[in-house]
Protein backbone atom coordinates (compact mmCIF):
# COMPACT_ATOMS: atom_id res chain seq x y z
CA UNK A 1 0.00 0.00 0.00
CA UNK A 2 1.47 3.25 -1.16
CA UNK A 3 2.46 5.60 1.92
CA UNK A 4 1.91 9.48 1.31
CA UNK A 5 5.05 11.51 0.65
CA UNK A 6 5.80 13.64 3.16
CA UNK A 7 9.52 14.59 2.87
CA UNK A 8 10.82 16.10 -0.91
CA UNK A 9 14.27 17.19 -1.80
CA UNK A 10 15.01 19.39 -5.00
CA UNK A 11 18.47 20.05 -6.70
CA UNK A 12 17.39 22.86 -9.34
CA UNK A 13 19.60 26.10 -9.90
CA UNK A 14 17.16 28.19 -11.51
CA UNK A 15 14.54 29.93 -9.01
CA UNK A 16 12.19 30.25 -11.08
CA UNK A 17 11.79 26.14 -12.06
CA UNK A 18 12.86 25.28 -8.11
CA UNK A 19 9.70 27.47 -7.08
CA UNK A 20 6.86 25.57 -9.93
CA UNK A 21 8.68 22.19 -8.92
CA UNK A 22 7.82 22.82 -4.88
CA UNK A 23 4.20 24.27 -6.00
CA UNK A 24 3.99 20.86 -8.08
CA UNK A 25 5.06 18.57 -5.14
CA UNK A 26 2.79 20.72 -3.15
CA UNK A 27 -0.64 20.17 -5.08
CA UNK A 28 0.49 16.40 -5.74
CA UNK A 29 1.36 15.44 -2.11
CA UNK A 30 -0.30 18.22 0.62
CA UNK A 31 1.35 19.15 3.16
CA UNK A 32 4.94 17.64 2.24
CA UNK A 33 7.87 19.32 3.88
CA UNK A 34 10.63 20.15 0.80
CA UNK A 35 13.94 20.58 0.97
CA UNK A 36 16.42 22.20 -2.04
CA UNK A 37 19.23 22.75 -3.18
CA UNK A 38 20.63 25.21 -5.86
CA UNK A 39 24.08 23.79 -6.84
CA UNK A 40 25.62 20.09 -6.83
CA UNK A 41 27.89 21.25 -3.96
CA UNK A 42 25.17 22.39 -1.60
CA UNK A 43 23.71 19.03 -2.73
CA UNK A 44 26.25 16.96 -1.37
CA UNK A 45 26.43 19.51 1.87
CA UNK A 46 22.86 18.80 2.37
CA UNK A 47 23.19 14.98 1.48
CA UNK A 48 26.79 14.34 3.89
CA UNK A 49 24.41 16.18 7.01
CA UNK A 50 22.05 13.08 6.31
CA UNK A 51 18.83 14.09 3.52
CA UNK A 52 15.56 12.28 4.49
CA UNK A 53 13.44 12.79 1.93
CA UNK A 54 10.41 10.38 0.62
CA UNK A 55 11.05 11.92 -2.72
CA UNK A 56 13.80 13.94 -4.89
CA UNK A 57 13.55 15.89 -7.90
CA UNK A 58 16.81 16.24 -9.75
CA UNK A 59 18.16 18.49 -12.12
CA UNK A 60 20.43 17.45 -14.77
CA UNK A 61 22.10 20.57 -16.22
CA UNK A 62 23.66 22.24 -12.69
CA UNK A 63 26.49 24.70 -13.28
CA UNK A 64 28.90 23.04 -11.17
CA UNK A 65 28.16 19.28 -12.51
CA UNK A 66 25.99 16.47 -13.69
CA UNK A 67 23.10 15.93 -11.29
CA UNK A 68 23.59 11.99 -12.38
CA UNK A 69 26.56 12.28 -9.99
CA UNK A 70 24.55 13.11 -7.21
CA UNK A 71 21.58 10.33 -8.30
CA UNK A 72 24.45 7.59 -7.83
CA UNK A 73 25.27 9.22 -4.18
CA UNK A 74 22.13 9.79 -3.18
CA UNK A 75 20.80 6.30 -4.04
CA UNK A 76 23.29 4.54 -2.58
CA UNK A 77 22.58 6.70 0.80
CA UNK A 78 18.95 6.37 0.62
CA UNK A 79 18.26 3.69 -1.91
CA UNK A 80 14.14 4.04 -0.48
CA UNK A 81 13.99 7.68 -2.03
CA UNK A 82 12.07 7.73 -5.20
CA UNK A 83 14.44 9.80 -7.37
CA UNK A 84 13.00 11.50 -10.54
CA UNK A 85 14.69 13.37 -12.68
CA UNK A 86 13.28 16.95 -13.52
CA UNK A 87 14.96 18.47 -17.18
CA UNK A 88 14.96 19.58 -20.46
CA UNK A 89 16.86 17.12 -21.66
CA UNK A 90 14.72 14.20 -23.67
CA UNK A 91 17.86 12.57 -25.82
CA UNK A 92 19.46 9.18 -25.17
CA UNK A 93 22.63 10.96 -23.59
CA UNK A 94 20.72 12.33 -20.76
CA UNK A 95 17.70 9.67 -20.21
CA UNK A 96 19.65 6.46 -19.89
CA UNK A 97 22.78 7.57 -17.61
CA UNK A 98 20.02 9.10 -15.12
CA UNK A 99 18.22 6.21 -15.31
CA UNK A 100 21.37 3.79 -14.74
CA UNK A 101 22.46 5.49 -12.25
CA UNK A 102 19.16 4.73 -10.14
CA UNK A 103 16.44 7.83 -11.18
CA UNK A 104 13.10 5.71 -10.74
CA UNK A 105 11.09 8.79 -13.14
CA UNK A 106 12.02 11.35 -15.73
CA UNK A 107 9.75 14.10 -16.05
CA UNK A 108 10.19 17.18 -18.60
CA UNK A 109 10.01 20.36 -17.50
CA UNK A 110 8.19 22.61 -20.51
CA UNK A 111 5.21 20.43 -19.69
CA UNK A 112 2.68 22.49 -17.52
CA UNK A 113 2.40 22.14 -13.92
CA UNK A 114 -0.85 20.35 -13.48
CA UNK A 115 1.09 17.53 -16.07
CA UNK A 116 3.76 16.96 -13.86
CA UNK A 117 1.16 16.88 -10.43
CA UNK A 118 -0.52 14.55 -12.53
CA UNK A 119 2.22 12.57 -12.98
CA UNK A 120 3.56 12.83 -9.08
CA UNK A 121 -0.28 11.83 -7.78
CA UNK A 122 0.55 8.43 -10.57
CA UNK A 123 2.86 7.09 -8.14
CA UNK A 124 0.36 6.34 -5.66
CA UNK A 125 -1.52 3.68 -8.66
CA UNK A 126 1.52 2.42 -9.17
CA UNK A 127 2.73 3.98 -12.48
CA UNK A 128 6.39 5.38 -12.86
CA UNK A 129 6.62 9.65 -13.45
CA UNK A 130 7.37 9.64 -16.73
CA UNK A 131 6.90 11.84 -19.71
CA UNK A 132 5.35 10.70 -22.53
CA UNK A 133 8.64 12.25 -24.93
CA UNK A 134 10.39 9.84 -22.82
CA UNK A 135 8.77 6.79 -22.48
CA UNK A 136 8.87 6.73 -26.17
CA UNK A 137 12.48 7.32 -26.15
CA UNK A 138 12.84 4.30 -23.95
CA UNK A 139 10.48 2.73 -26.42
CA UNK A 140 12.85 3.67 -29.57
CA UNK A 141 16.10 2.83 -27.98
CA UNK A 142 15.23 -0.99 -29.49
CA UNK A 143 14.09 0.28 -32.40
CA UNK A 144 16.95 1.00 -35.36
CA UNK A 145 18.67 3.80 -35.44
CA UNK A 146 17.55 7.23 -37.48
CA UNK A 147 19.23 8.88 -40.14
CA UNK A 148 22.33 11.51 -38.96
CA UNK A 149 20.34 15.12 -39.18
CA UNK A 150 20.57 17.29 -42.01
CA UNK A 151 23.10 20.31 -42.02
CA UNK A 152 21.50 23.10 -39.72
CA UNK A 153 21.17 26.38 -41.21
CA UNK A 154 22.64 29.43 -40.22
CA UNK A 155 21.26 31.48 -37.28
CA UNK A 156 21.67 34.99 -36.28
CA UNK A 157 23.81 36.74 -33.40
CA UNK A 158 20.77 37.16 -31.29
CA UNK A 159 19.10 34.33 -32.28
CA UNK A 160 22.39 31.82 -30.96
CA UNK A 161 21.84 34.37 -27.71
CA UNK A 162 18.24 33.55 -27.39
CA UNK A 163 18.81 29.74 -28.17
CA UNK A 164 21.66 30.28 -25.44
CA UNK A 165 18.97 30.93 -22.97
CA UNK A 166 16.00 28.82 -23.11
CA UNK A 167 18.25 25.94 -23.41
CA UNK A 168 19.47 26.46 -19.84
CA UNK A 169 15.84 26.52 -18.96
CA UNK A 170 14.88 30.10 -18.65
CA UNK A 171 11.51 31.42 -19.74
CA UNK A 172 10.75 33.81 -22.44
CA UNK A 173 10.14 36.71 -20.35
CA UNK A 174 13.80 36.14 -18.72
CA UNK A 175 15.12 36.04 -22.02
CA UNK A 176 13.40 39.55 -23.00
CA UNK A 177 14.37 41.03 -19.42
CA UNK A 178 18.16 39.58 -19.91
CA UNK A 179 18.63 40.70 -23.74
CA UNK A 180 16.75 44.23 -22.97
CA UNK A 181 13.97 42.88 -25.37
CA UNK A 182 9.89 42.94 -25.49
CA UNK A 183 8.14 39.45 -24.57
CA UNK A 184 6.78 40.15 -28.64
CA UNK A 185 10.02 40.26 -29.81
CA UNK A 186 11.42 37.01 -27.94
CA UNK A 187 8.66 35.23 -29.35
CA UNK A 188 9.58 36.15 -32.65
CA UNK A 189 12.94 35.25 -32.16
CA UNK A 190 11.87 31.91 -30.97
CA UNK A 191 9.54 30.78 -33.65
CA UNK A 192 12.10 32.10 -36.13
CA UNK A 193 14.94 29.82 -34.09
CA UNK A 194 12.25 26.42 -34.11
CA UNK A 195 11.85 27.00 -38.12
CA UNK A 196 15.55 26.93 -38.65
CA UNK A 197 16.40 24.35 -36.28
CA UNK A 198 13.19 22.10 -37.63
CA UNK A 199 12.32 21.66 -34.01
CA UNK A 200 9.08 21.92 -32.40
CA UNK A 201 9.99 22.62 -28.44
CA UNK A 202 12.23 23.82 -26.33
CA UNK A 203 13.82 20.68 -24.98
CA UNK A 204 14.46 19.83 -28.88
CA UNK A 205 16.25 23.31 -29.11
CA UNK A 206 18.46 22.60 -26.20
CA UNK A 207 19.62 19.68 -27.83
CA UNK A 208 20.16 21.57 -30.79
CA UNK A 209 22.03 24.54 -28.49
CA UNK A 210 24.26 21.89 -26.94
CA UNK A 211 25.77 19.77 -30.04
CA UNK A 212 26.42 23.66 -30.94
CA UNK A 213 28.17 24.01 -27.73
CA UNK A 214 26.52 26.45 -26.85
CA UNK A 215 26.03 25.20 -23.16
Amino acid sequence: MFEPFQRAFILEDLPESQAWLSRALGQAFPGIAIASAYSLAEAREQLAAGIDADIALIDLGLPDGSGVDFIEALKQARPDTLIVVSSIYDDDAHVFPALRAGAGGYLLKDQPVHVIVQALQGIAGGHPPLSPAIARRMLGFFQPAEPAPVARPQLTDREVEVLRLIAKGMTQSECARLLGLSSHTVVGYVKDIYRKLDVCSRAEAALVARDMGLV
